[in-house]
């Protein structure tokens, strides 16, 4: 992981946590949530606000390195509605984390 760049910040993280209102996959919301790649780590993800989504343990652990989609199928969860989903949060978030003044060379 240190040969990794990762940006995710705890404002983006507890933005993250906001917009899904508990686990992107199986959607509980009565549990803690912990930070899961979309693409693992193992994969060439990085902890970054596109790729982070909250994850119940459960759902963590059994997902594991795997890749979201196969995983999703496996388990009977709803991959199109969480595909959707996280397409939607990531661009509204990426908006609003935009750097207002860029850095222009």
């Amino acid at each position: 992981m240190a040969r990794v760049a990762h940006d995710l910040t705890d404002g983006q993280w507890s933005a993250l946590t906001a917009a899904w209102s508990g686990c992107a996959y199986c959607r509980a919301a009565d549990r803690p949530l912990q930070r899961d790649c979309v693409l693992p780590i193992s994969h060439g993800g990085r902890y970054t606000l596109e790729n982070v989504v909250p994850a119940c343990g459960s759902c963590n652990a059994s997902k594991s390195n795997d890749e979201v989609t196969s995983w999703m199928r496996r388990k009977k969860l709803d991959e199109r509605a969480f595909l959707l989903r996280h397409r939607e949060i990531a661009l509204a978030l990426s908006a609003g984390f935009a750097d207002p003044d860029p850095v222009t060379p």
